[in-house]
């Protein structure tokens, strides 16, 4: 199997490596496939990897010769540098220890030192685990291991297909779903984080989806007192975070 790493990412290339390694179970990120690219093999690659949920990216040729200019055949696959976790595993052994889970969902946040820093405070914040769509969220790669002081390796990740579904999961399983928001009215002081509790995040640029919104059971808003109404988003999360460390210290 051809095997490469470059100083971000350890990655598969060549069609059929990559299916060899979506067979024997490798944890992968996404699959880079050269634009127009199309044969009978490609097409039994891309079914496989829709079959196992993995995202393809359509690229150009510059993009696969960043990682190698080895006869990679138009196809690459980005392996995650860590082991993603089952979402109601992570909810079902915070219950059965008493304790009220505490989940941070994460909405298109796409930096990855910004991701790395939100881990890195979540696992300060005693939080049970990470939650991030398949689709549209940074990558684990070495530099946000690096940014999370290696929190990463050990904290959590649950990667999931919809946001919203998840949401709902969520719900069902007796935790509220709280975003945080700068539209919001009430401020997090002001609503009880004391409960199985997952706060949604969303990403600097865009904030929360409104479908993501609408999902949500309270919305919540940081005080803010200077002239730029927001913060960065790894910051934001983790006063959120620590308010419910707060809340529940006080019980």
């Amino acid at each position: 199997m051809a095997l490469q790493k470059t100083s971000e990412k350890t990655f598969l290339y060549g069609t059929r490596a990559v299916m060899e390694g979506i067979n024997s179970g490798r944890e992968i990120d996404k699959i880079l496939v050269l634009k127009n690219l199309r044969n009978s093999l490609i097409q039994e690659l891309l079914r496989l990897a829709r079959d196992h949920r993995i995202p393809i990216q359509r690229v150009p040729v510059q993009k696969l010769h960043h990682y190698t200019r080895k006869n990679h055949q138009g196809v690459i696959c980005l392996l995650s540098a860590i082991s993603y976790s089952s979402l109601d595993h992570v909810i079902s052994q915070a219950f059965m220890e008493g304790r009220a889970p505490l989940i941070a969902i994460l909405d298109r946040i796409t930096d990855v030192r910004n991701f790395g820093a939100i881990a890195r405070t979540a696992d300060a914040a005693g939080a049970d685990a990470l939650v991030v769509p398949l689709i549209g969220h940074a990558q684990v790669t070495e530099d946000a291991i690096k940014t999370s002081a290696g929190v990463l390796n050990y904290l959590p990740v649950c990667r999931v297909n919809n946001l919203k579904s998840c949401i709902k999961e969520l719900q069902n399983s007796g935790l509220q779903v709280v975003a945080c928001s700068e539209k919001a009215s009430k401020l997090m002081y002001s609503v009880d984080l004391t409960g199985p509790t997952a706060i949604l995040m969303g990403s600097e640029q865009n904030g929360i989806g409104i479908e993501l919104l609408a999902s949500c059971d309270l919305h919540v808003k940081i005080p803010m007192a200077g002239k730029i109404p927001s913060l960065n988003v790894s910051v934001a999360t983790g006063l959120v975070l620590f308010e419910c460390v707060r809340q529940r210290s006080e019980l």
